[in-house]
């Protein structure tokens, strides 16, 4: 699943293309996805395919097409401080994009039926908390991940504000997705080859949209030939943060706050490469090439008329920046960590220091 946008030479462009496809249409989006390289989710000897529009799997690990990720976190409609459960969370990409946005008073949990993807998902968390540039920019929500059938949750478990499951969903287990949702909550789930947003109104009702047409593989259901009593699979518990980690985020805060005071300029956003021309035209139709459903774009009689108006945009843009006074801020300034800068200055002891730091080494 996927083709629905130009390809990328880095994950910036990927995210540039998605934006001009309209796939990402919200601001907080389009920072999570900047903020996450899709490239550190995939394997290295397949990294060069990363910022293609193109679902990867390999083994058991599995990522969706961009196009369907940006679908899924406009249609969750996110906001800091919801609980979110992500159903075959996988490598988990679509969690730690969501966790930048729940911020550090949100519940994130993953359910992911194979054990070696859930440690792959753990070393790419890791990974992201330690060397990722675009952590101390965010309040996080750290992803809790388990290993499990998502169908074979305990009846006794919490409910949650946001539910995704990343396989196809047959009617017969919607009913169970949905009453894990809170009142006013929102489940985004693939059913019968469309990506569906269901929103629970009430204790006993639902509304429904269709928002794109997809093709998953179908969820794995427990094998009962054996007669064997499934395993139920427990979600992490809700825990109230300890005075000591509230502690580190206010700090943090407090500091992020007095940084912005100080030193607006460094918080501009550079003026990004020119973006390569992607279609406008959303996907309007789709074609099966062996079990695959793959998007195809339709040619526009308009095209033409678009790729000018876009030059003269481009044109437009690029009078108007020579015509400010504003300097664009240089290399080595865009990549100092101030809030790093600022914590390793204060005159505190080295482990509290570290502490305040998530431990990164950068």
């Amino acid at each position: 699943m996927g083709g629905a946008v130009s390809a990328g030479e880095d994950n910036d462009d990927l995210i540039d293309n998605l934006k001009e496809a309209k796939y990402i249409r919200s601001e907080q989006v389009e920072q999570a996805f900047r903020a996450v390289d899709r490239g550190d989710y995939y394997l290295d000897t397949y990294r060069e395919n990363a910022y293609k529009d193109l679902a990867w799997k390999n083994g058991n690990l599995h990522l969706s097409a961009p196009c369907i990720y940006s679908e899924v976190m406009e249609a969750l409609t996110l906001r800091q401080g919801l609980s979110f459960l992500n159903l075959g969370s996988g490598t988990g990409y679509l969690s730690t994009m969501v966790g930048l946005i729940l911020g550090p008073f949100g519940v994130n949990h993953g359910v992911e039926l194979h054990k070696d993807v859930v440690e792959y998902a753990k070393e790419r968390l890791d990974s992201f908390i330690k060397n990722s540039d675009s952590f101390d920019k965010f309040e996080f929500c750290e992803p809790k991940f388990v290993v499990g059938n998502c169908l074979e949750i305990a009846s006794d478990s919490h409910q949650y504000d946001r539910i995704y499951c990343g396989a196809g969903v047959q009617k017969d287990h919607e009913n169970y997705m949905k009453i894990m949702l809170k009142v006013g909550g929102i489940l985004v789930v693939p059913i019968e080859d469309q990506l569906t947003q269901i929103t629970r109104t009430g204790q006993s009702s639902w509304e429904s949209k269709d928002i794109l047409a997809v093709s998953f593989a179908p969820l794995v259901q427990q094998n009962r030939a054996d007669c064997s009593k499934p395993e139920t699979v427990e979600l992490p518990p809700v825990t109230i943060r300890s005075l000591q980690d509230l502690s580190r985020i206010y700090i943090r805060r407090a500091l992020r706050s007095l940084i912005d005071e100080a030193s607006p300029a460094t918080q501009r956003v550079p003026h990004k490469r020119r973006r390569r021309r992607c279609r406008r035209g959303r996907i309007s139709t789709y074609v099966f090439v062996g079990n695959q459903l793959i998007p195809q774009p339709m040619e526009s009689e308009e095209e033409d008329r678009v790729e000018q108006e876009i030059k003269e945009e481009v044109e437009d843009e690029d009078e108007e920046k020579e015509g400010s006074e504003e300097q664009p801020l240089k290399p080595e300034e865009l990549r100092i960590n101030l809030l790093r800068e600022k914590i390793l200055s204060l005159p505190l002891p080295d482990a509290l220091k570290a502490y305040l730091l998530h431990y990164r080494e950068k």
